[in-house]
């Protein structure tokens, strides 16, 4: 029951954090805290089940670093350059990425509330997640898919980091 009530929690969780959003352009009521804690707050909550999936060995380490070390990048670039009145290009890209993750998550919790019901007709759909690793996978290009934000990230805001680099505003 423990399972189902994570996957509840994290379901709403992260169906308020896209309606919140979406309230937000809808009325222009952006700003620019928001612009920062939004991002944060969905770096806080997939951080948080990867980190938990990493600990109850359904994924390995690896994968969360990837992750931490990209967001933590990313964020604190933003930070540091917002702070000094430079402004960063964000990418359809890295909201299709967050999309991603939050699937993913989701997909694995599902799997994991399942995997604990005593119920004949999940057997063989359990047996087939678990042979052929489809979690890992998924979790694995997630990772991979996430890195690839990063670069293109900076890449995209490279005049934007050389300016800042050379002390220019």
């Amino acid at each position: 029951m423990a399972k189902v009530f994570a996957l509840l929690v994290f379901a709403i969780a992260a169906i308020t954090d896209a309606y919140d959003g979406h309230l937000a352009r809808k009325y222009n009521q952006i700003t620019p805290e928001g612009k920062f804690l939004d991002p944060l707050a969905d770096k806080i909550l997939v951080l948080s089940a990867f980190i938990s999936f990493a600990f109850i060995n359904i994924i390995d380490f690896w994968m969360v670093g990837i992750i931490i070390f990209r967001d933590l990048f990313v964020t604190g670039l933003r930070f540091i350059m917002s702070s000094r009145g430079f402004e960063f290009v964000t990418s359809k890209l890295s909201k299709y990425k967050t999309a991603f993750q939050l699937t993913i998550i989701i997909l694995t919790l599902i799997f994991i509330s399942i995997e604990g019901l005593d119920i004949n007709i999940f057997i063989p759909t359990i047996v087939i997640i678990k042979e052929y690793k489809i979690i890992y996978i998924l979790t694995a290009f997630t990772a991979i898919f996430t890195a690839y934000t990063g670069i293109l990230y900076v890449y995209a805001n490279r005049f934007i980091i050389q300016k800042f680099l050379n002390g220019n505003q």
